[in-house]
């Protein structure tokens, strides 16, 4: 039968308790939300949700085309100059999500011949993109530009080495100074996802590169995504000139796909407007992060320190992981759930995403929860 061996795999996946379930939310949801990515809170936040809608009344419910045939509006240039200028690089190129541009910067960077050189920690997209590029990868050890300069060492030809910037299983942050040093070393390109620094690492959250003193570099590539701190939708690679220009000329997610949909580039550019306003959003992001680590230890839980605004908790299994984020549900609490294979070490944990919105009475709700319902 055709697909049959769909059902084999269903049942191994429930046998393992590895089932995934899509669960919709109501727009006025009761839960107390430390599950999504809205880091700084600014998916709801008026100017922001208005950004959006006169996007849309001016531009359209949709980008209409490609970006290269009717899908380009002045919209989505000026976004691009602004995350350019926010962030600190030359030029940027927006495209329909994060994932997307992960993708078009790996592929487009990696060609017949090259090295890629990947964390082993480092997102799904990163990894696509490592498996889509035409040159050969090689995984080295979390965090350990040792191991990256070991790898360029033995190559070549064209490389570079790959690495979330803040890794978003544990939210610990990679050694960007060292990495960039590496490749220097060998003549290496870095290439680096800022999704999860981008409005709460730098600078007013000008992200992890620009806290390590990269910004401007010829030979470092910055992806981000537009949906954690500005609450909107889509991503960006951010770079030297050149770097965009060739994106634009080869890198298949951006050629092929549709333009984002203006209401979602109005939305981020109203948000980076009000984080260039409001530059203390993103120390409140990390504070919060660094109480609820604090107060989560204090109660004898296993929670990684934060080095941005994602806070981990080991749980003891894959059932126990879901069991824990269930009962928080039923308690009030909404909480991430990472298991295999998303987290490829085999340790299951729930995620708490630091919100710089949240009040002092709501961490100590949130982490009272946590501990009453711990398996």
């Amino acid at each position: 039968m055709a697909f049959g061996w769909i059902d084999e795999q269903a049942r191994a996946r429930r046998d393992a308790g590895l089932v995934r379930t899509l669960r919709p939310r109501p727009a006025d949801s009761p839960l107390l939300d430390l599950a999504s990515n809205d880091y700084l809170g600014l998916s709801r936040h008026p100017e922001v949700t208005e950004g959006a809608a006169r996007a849309a009344r001016t531009w359209g419910a949709g980008a209409t085309g490609s970006r290269l045939v009717t899908g380009t509006t002045e919209l989505h240039t000026r976004l691009e100059r602004e995350l350019a200028d926010f962030c600190g690089f030359e030029a940027a190129l927006v495209l329909s999500s994060g994932y997307a541009a992960n993708i078009a910067a790996v592929t487009a960077l990696a060609p017949h011949g090259s090295l890629v050189v990947s964390d082993a920690g480092n997102h799904a997209s990163l990894i696509d993109g490592c498996r889509l590029a035409r040159g050969t990868t090689q995984v080295v050890g979390h965090a350990d530009p040792e191991a990256v300069g070991k790898a360029l060492h033995t190559h070549e030809g064209p490389s570079v080495a790959v690495s979330d910037t803040v890794f978003s299983v544990d939210g610990d942050a990679a050694p960007l100074s060292a990495l960039a040093a590496v490749c220097r070393e060998y003549g290496a390109g870095l290439v680096v996802d800022d999704a999860h620094g981008l409005g709460v690492i730098g600078d007013g959250g000008r992200g992890a590169p620009h806290a390590a003193g990269l910004v401007g570099a010829e030979d470092v590539v910055v992806t981000v995504t537009l949906s954690k701190s500005l609450g909107s939708q889509g991503g960006a690679v951010l770079g030297p000139a050149r770097v965009i220009d060739h994106l634009v000329n080869v890198a298949r997610t951006f050629i092929f796909d549709t333009g984002l949909a203006p209401a979602a580039a109005g939305a981020a550019l109203a948000a980076l407007e009000l984080l260039r306003r409001e530059p203390e959003r993103a120390a409140r992001a990390r504070a919060v992060a660094g109480e609820l680590h604090a107060r989560l230890t204090a109660a004898g839980l296993d929670a990684v320190r934060p080095d941005a605004a994602v806070v981990s908790v080991r749980a003891p299994s894959p059932e126990g992981a879901v069991r824990w984020a269930a009962d928080c549900r039923a308690a009030g609490l909404a909480v991430g759930c990472f298991r295999p294979p998303s987290v490829p070490d085999g340790v299951s944990r729930l995620r708490l995403t630091a919100r710089g919105d949240l009040s002092g009475a709501q961490i100590e709700s949130a982490v009272r929860v946590i501990g009453e319902t711990r398996p």
